[in-house]
């Protein structure tokens, strides 16, 4: 691997910084700057979001003929990891979640036609997105084969009941992928439709409260009563649903790990400010044995994930799945953005536990890190399963 970047990505990455540092860490200190949910707020994300486009950081992961920038999913690494400096950046650059799992799958399966309709909208940034899968028990949650929620054929039209949970975005949202039983083929019996927020036959029960703050459309419990979805909107083939979610997760699972060794970097950046400053019995915070300790051993992890996460991301390039790789960089991120915010929280005393930094906000937002888009526990177990099956070839070059 070479971890290079090219001049143009480069480029990108370091006017990414900069608009991070001049136009949105700023914003954080303002309490106008947020809504009720403890996001930042509309009208002042869409002012963000049109200075965005103009200096073209505008939806990276999407391909240049449609408004995106280009970028591969190692570029994108480099890039998504400064972004998310600033808890304000992922949504302004169009590049958080869902949104961004979301455009990547429809880019990569739905139709021309599709495309126009579903997706184009969320690149222009006029719609927002949601993926419904989970459930409440005894439904799917990272077992997918256990899915509750049908679709029944009536001619051309497919008949949707069903319960869903934790929908990320739902209530903000437009343009909804919805995966939903059409068969008891254990492989095959998932499928993958597409419909929007004017639709009749669903509606929303309720935004989930939840400990951290909140992604715009909150959490949402979904009904569904006799949902007409007409075949058109189906994506890919009847039966397709579990690998359409196969082709969404891994990459979404990385670009999550992307974005929290940001808000990593950024906990330490707070907290080495502060302890190069702070004095205690007459020696700096920084020159004392045990802070310098804490520090580095946050550094290292925060470089350990970054690896891993660049890994998997060269592996994706290549065509490859990177089931395992993935795996890895999301329980590793997952404990390195705990542990860079908790450390930060430590050194920075009682600052770091008030809201005079963006600290807490952090701290809240990062222990759903261990159990979004598949629980560490459930990707250890998929680690484990490879490692008994291919041996020493678990850890072959290549």
């Amino acid at each position: 691997m070479d971890f290079s970047l090219s001049p143009r990505v480069e480029e990108k990455r370091a006017r990414i910084r900069s608009f991070v540092d001049e136009r949105l860490i700023p914003l954080e200190s303002d309490a106008a700057s947020y809504d009720e949910h403890e996001n930042i707020s509309l009208p002042l994300l869409h002012r963000m979001r049109g200075e965005a486009k103009e200096q073209g950081l505008w939806s990276l992961q999407m391909p240049v003929e449609r408004g995106g920038q280009g970028l591969s999913m190692a570029e994108m690494a480099a890039c998504y990891e400064e972004m998310n400096r600033s808890i304000f950046g992922p949504v302004v650059f169009n590049s958080c979640a869902p949104d961004d799992g979301n455009m990547m799958v429809l880019n990569k399966v739905a139709t021309e036609a599709q495309k126009e309709r579903w997706l184009q909208p969320i690149i222009d940034g006029d719609v927002r997105s949601s993926f419904v899968m989970t459930e409440p028990a005894p439904g799917s949650g990272s077992d997918p084969s256990m899915m509750l929620t049908t679709a029944k054929r009536q001619g051309d039209h497919w008949v949707v009941n069903g319960f869903k949970h934790f929908i990320t975005g739902a209530a903000e949202a437009s343009h909804f992928i919805l995966i939903a039983k059409t068969s008891d083929d254990p492989r095959k019996g998932l499928t993958a439709f597409l419909f929007h927020k004017d639709d009749p036959g669903w509606e929303i029960v309720r935004r989930i409260p939840i400990m951290g703050p909140e992604e715009h459309g909150g959490h949402c419990e979904l009904r569904f009563t006799n949902m007409r979805i007409p075949d058109e909107n189906r994506l890919m083939e009847v039966g397709d649903g579990l690998k359409l979610t196969q082709i969404r997760l891994g990459p979404a699972r990385l670009t999550h790990c992307m974005r929290w060794l940001g808000l990593s970097k950024r906990s330490l950046e707070i907290a080495t400010e502060y302890v190069t400053h702070r004095e205690s019995f007459g020696q700096k915070l920084a020159q004392r044995e045990g802070v310098q300790w804490m520090l580095g051993e946050a550094a290292m992890a925060i470089q350990v994930g970054r690896l891993l996460t660049m890994h998997a991301a060269w592996m994706l390039d290549t065509g490859d799945f990177a089931r395992k790789e993935v795996s890895m960089a999301k329980v590793a991120v997952a404990d390195t953005l705990h542990k860079s915010v908790d450390t930060a929280i430590q050194l920075c005393g009682a600052k770091g536990y008030s809201r005079d930094t963006v600290l807490e906000w952090i701290y809240r937002y990062a222990r759903q890190a261990r159990l979004v888009d598949g629980a560490s526990e459930v990707h250890k177990m998929v680690l484990s399963r490879n490692l008994l099956k291919e041996g020493i070839d678990f850890w072959r070059w290549g």
